[in-house]
């Protein structure tokens, strides 16, 4: 099977040896998303909402960058360093979709790349 590097600008660049994405056949899996503004390269500031705000932004940089939209995406994960920030990023979440949505997971970390608080994943069905 021929897999395809996803890459956009609209998202931030890779911060490590990996892709934004990588599609196989109709399924794309998109690395994870840090709260990381891509035109400035610097986390949001503020609280875990406003981090959790960005990841989505950015993951919505990264749907249209292959002609999908939330609707596609069949599974995410949530990485969060303080599980107390549930709640809080459970609400930025859910604003993202649209009534339906994908499976998830959701686990507490020890730490994440650049101190920041969440990071998120998901994969897509085309």
């Amino acid at each position: 099977m021929d897999c395809k590097v996803i890459s956009t600008a609209a998202a931030p660049a890779a911060i490590g040896p990996y892709s934004q994405g990588v599609q196989a056949g109709n399924i794309v899996f998109f690395s994870g998303q840090l709260g990381i503004n891509p035109a400035t390269g610097k986390l949001a500031e503020g609280c875990v909402k406003c981090q959790a705000e960005q990841a989505m932004k950015n993951i919505a940089a990264l749907l249209e960058s292959v002609d999908a939209t939330s609707s596609n995406i069949v599974k995410t994960t949530v990485f969060l360093v303080d599980i107390a920030d549930f709640a809080a990023v459970n609400e930025v979440y859910g604003k993202f979709f649209n009534g339906s949505f994908p499976a998830r997971s959701c686990v507490a970390v020890h730490q994440l790349p650049l101190g920041a608080r969440v990071e998120v994943e998901v994969t897509v069905a085309l």
